[in-house]
């Protein structure tokens, strides 16, 4: 009888031990993949389906001053905290962002000197009209137009085309004929180029993408979730 109990007994300590061994793989892939049911694969094709922290925020050691390039930004150049944000123009989660915890973000840290907030693209090649967008977006910026062409975009991020990328040109009063000279040359292609280098050197796999001062975050995350960050830095 004494045996038999013993034989009970070592089946089950094999069992938990292997039971523990699964439960540590998987809290493995989740930490590595950002989350269960979102595949590393996933992450990097279309992060519109994973919108979460990315990692989380302090893993990646990074400083968003070291991507700032010469590209446009809002509030003051010399602000105690710097955000870059990586985004694309069709992506949804993008335009999201920009409906609601950027405008709570400007108003409370932009506005008020403690922010400078610097936009760069990261088109996604799955989106059609990501990289038309950013190329007529940096020929807007080229007349010093990039923010009021930047909202136009966003404000019709559903219709978008080529023939109506050139009209907000139109509606905006740039010089016209210059604007799509730039345009259809892609004379910005290279510069897009490389804050797409950028983005990915420092950890992006989707967007939106921010960089908050040395704290990565990915994805339309409410306001809260960026304060936070920023209230811990400044």
């Amino acid at each position: 009888m004494a045996k038999e109990e013993e034989k009970v007994t070592i089946k089950k300590s094999t069992m938990w031990q292997i039971i523990s061994g699964v439960l540590v793989v998987l809290l493995v892939i989740s930490i590595s993949t950002g989350g269960f049911g979102n595949s590393s694969t996933e992450a990097v094709a279309d992060a519109n389906t994973a919108p979460t922290a990315q990692g989380n925020e302090g893993i990646i050691e990074v400083s968003a001053q070291e991507y700032t390039d010469d590209d446009p930004f809002l509030g003051d150049k010399n602000a105690p905290l710097t955000i870059v944000e990586f985004s694309d123009f069709q992506c949804p989660y993008c335009g999201r962002f920009h409906e609601d915890a950027f405008q709570q973000i400007k108003e409370q840290y932009i506005d008020t000197g403690k922010v400078k907030f610097v936009y760069r693209d990261f088109p996604l090649s799955f989106h059609p009209m990501a990289m038309p967008s950013a190329l007529a977006s940096e020929c807007a910026d080229e007349q010093g137009m990039f923010w009021e062409y930047h909202n136009m975009i966003f404000t019709n991020q559903a219709s978008l085309s080529e023939s109506l990328l050139k009209q907000f040109a139109v509606d905006l009063g740039l010089n016209t004929g210059q604007f799509n000279e730039c345009f259809d040359s892609q004379k910005y292609a290279s510069e897009i180029q490389n804050d797409l280098k950028d983005a990915s050197a420092s950890g992006g796999r989707g967007t939106p993408y921010f960089l908050v001062g040395n704290v990565p975050v990915s994805g339309a995350q409410p306001f809260a979730n960026f304060q936070q960050v920023i209230e811990t830095q400044l």
